[in-house]
């Protein structure tokens, strides 16, 4: 099994929320795209939460929609060995370097885990970090974390409102 690896962060110097996954899936490692999973709903939920329909745009419009609202992206993980696309089957990880990314973002407020494999990891990561930040748990926008409807994921994402640019 080989390592599967991360995407480069999607951030800019005025970047006041990072959203954070765990580690792109299969269908996003093909197409090179954060959350490209037709039935992922992280774009539908994003895009509700900053009042734009990103789903019906192409891929580097919807990059540049999260830059022009404030909102960053990345994950976790740099690096791990996982078969299929289930959090649960990652193996040896390697963690990306949260607190040095973060400390580079000087408007930054808060930090978002899409997810509990995310929120696990990355507040562990960030554990060191003498930052003031607002470290906040979302419900996954993974089609593996349906079980949990739409509007009540929505409900917690909309937590991320208060720090992007509507």
């Amino acid at each position: 099994m080989t390592f599967k690896h991360s995407f480069a962060p999607v951030v800019n110097e005025h970047t006041r929320v990072l959203v954070l996954g765990s580690l792109p899936g299969e269908a996003s490692l093909a197409q090179s795209q954060y959350y490209a999973h037709p039935q992922n709903r992280f774009w539908h939920l994003i895009g509700d939460v900053i009042g734009v329909a990103l789903p019906g745009m192409g891929y580097e419009a919807r990059l540049q929609a999260l830059l022009d609202h404030r909102v960053g992206l990345w994950d976790v993980i740099a690096k791990a060995k996982r078969e299929g696309s289930l959090d649960s089957r990652i193996r040896d990880h390697a963690t990306n370097d949260l607190a040095a990314l973060v400390a580079a973002l000087p408007e930054l407020k808060a930090v978002a885990f899409n997810g509990g494999t995310a929120a696990k990891i990355g507040m562990q990561a960030l554990a060191e970090s003498r930052l003031s930040l607002d470290l906040i748990k979302l419900p996954s926008s993974s089609p593996a974390y349906a079980a949990v409807p739409y509007a009540e994921k929505l409900r917690a994402w909309e937590a991320l409102r208060k720090w992007v640019a509507v």
